[in-house]
């Protein structure tokens, strides 16, 4: 299986993206560096659908999308909210459903035209992680 990846241009990566990330346009995903160990902070535009979190990649198999298949768990932040989740990976009929409601929601038509293959664009739920009481 070859894994496809559209990489952002140096203007995506040094101006778009922190710009929309200090506007609060989107949110900020946050997860592990496989390799580093350190935070990645990335803007995704999140589809809120029936009730639940899912996250698609429009850019196939992105960094986040490797760091977050290996730390299983990711943040979003929002306007100064926080919130952790479990991250599962879809697929089947269960990814074209969602790609197809994100494809919808987000327009961003170019980017499935660019890469039009379902398998390319990785998608995962997210399940909120509750917080722990404090014990007293």
């Amino acid at each position: 299986m070859v894994e496809r990846y559209w990489r952002p241009g140096r203007l995506t990566i040094w101006v778009v993206n922190p710009l929309v990330r200090r506007l609060g346009r989107a949110s900020t995903l946050e997860v592990v560096r496989r390799k580093t160990g350190t935070l990645q902070r990335v803007p995704v535009n999140v589809l809120e659908l029936e009730g639940r979190s899912y996250l698609v990649s429009m850019r196939g198999q992105t960094h986040w999308v490797r760091n977050l298949r290996a730390a299983g768990r990711c943040a979003l932040q929002k306007q100064g909210r926080r919130r952790d989740y479990l991250a599962v990976e879809l697929c089947g009929e269960q990814q074209l459903y969602i790609i197809a409601a994100y494809r919808d929601r987000w327009q961003v038509q170019r980017f499935f035209g660019q890469m039009p293959s379902a398998t390319d664009h990785p998608a995962f739920r997210l399940d909120p992680v509750e917080a722990k009481p404090i014990d007293a």
